[in-house]
Order: structure tokens, then sequence, then C-alpha cells
């Protein structure tokens, strides 16, 4: 889950929406499948979408029909810019597509309240397939040191549980539910 250095100290796509981030989380994993097999899976992702990738071991405490999907759908494929999606950060929590560069790139805003936010995820290509990096920024926090601690124990727990049902869902068949 940790990023390189090299990773962390990197301008990417994104950082310029929320320039005065106080709280700024990277995450970074390996997938062993190239990112045009990946992305699919990444472009579908999120609330009232795909879910949130877990593996199946863990799903399967999960009512079924609140389960991430196990499959690419067609109809998921197609964000642009400007597009909305709902997020779990609260009943009308949503993020709006800024940019998107399939196979490479995916970059969300969000305003809530006081909060600005970005999120990115950055699809490079590796020998052994592809490397994920995620970068949330997040500005107009109250509790800065609430919001780290926290946050960065949250991120991790579900970029942990987000890597473990990618990899799952990019290397074998699906098993049988949604």
């Amino acid at each position: 889950m940790s990023p390189t250095p090299d990773e962390v100290a990197a301008r990417v796509a994104g950082d310029g929406i929320v320039p005065d981030a106080q709280v700024t989380m990277d995450r970074a994993f390996d997938l062993p499948a190239p990112p045009e097999t990946v992305w699919p899976w990444l472009a579908q992702l999120g609330k009232n979408r795909a879910g949130w990738y877990l593996p199946a071991s863990i799903e399967r405490a999960i009512p079924t029909r609140r389960r991430a999907l196990r499959r690419i759908e067609p109809t998921l494929q197609h964000l642009a810019p400007g597009d909305v999606i709902d997020d779990w950060g609260g009943r009308d929590a949503t993020f709006t597509i800024v940019e998107r560069t399939p196979s490479t790139t995916l970059v969300q805003r969000s305003e809530r309240g006081a909060l600005r936010i970005s999120w990115a995820i950055l699809v490079h290509p590796t020998d052994a397939g592809s490397r994920i990096h995620l970068r949330f920024r997040i500005a107009g926090v109250r509790r800065v040191w609430l919001v780290h601690t926290g946050g960065e124990l949250m991120d991790l727990l579900t970029v942990a549980g987000l890597a473990a049902g990618l990899r799952e869902r990019v290397t074998g068949p699906a098993p049988p539910g949604r």
C-alpha cells in the first residue's frame, strides 16, 4: 500500500484542483495485469455504480445486493469530464469527473461545505502488469490532525480492500454473484 518516495514527491494530475491541501494521502499498489485490463474496473468504481471492490472472503459477509460487481459493465465505462458520481462520504456527497484519460488517469473533485477534495487514480504500466497510484487531497479542514490521523487509517484499510478486490477481479474467473 505504500507509495514510493518518488510517487509521493511527484506532481500528478489533479494536484492543482486543491493547491492548498492541508492533508494529502498517497497509496500505491501493483496488479498483475496490464493497464488496459485494469482500467475498465477503475472506470466503473463507485457508489451506485460497480461498488467498492473487496475480496470475496470479505464480501461473503455483505448482503448480495450490496456487493461490488465482479464483471465489467459496459454501461459504466463512459465517464467524461463534468459527469457527477455518488460518493460514500454522506447522503449528498458526490464527485465530479475532471479528467479521464483511458488506461492512465481519472481525476475527480468534490466540494462539501468548506471542504475541497481531489482524488486522482493513476495507472502506470510495469514489467509485471500495472502500478496503481491513488492521491487524495483535501483543504478546508478544521482539525487537520484528526483528518490526517483518522483519514490515513481509514484510507489504508479501504485501499487495502480495494487492492485485494481488484487483484481477484483482474486475475481470475468471477465467483458466483453480482
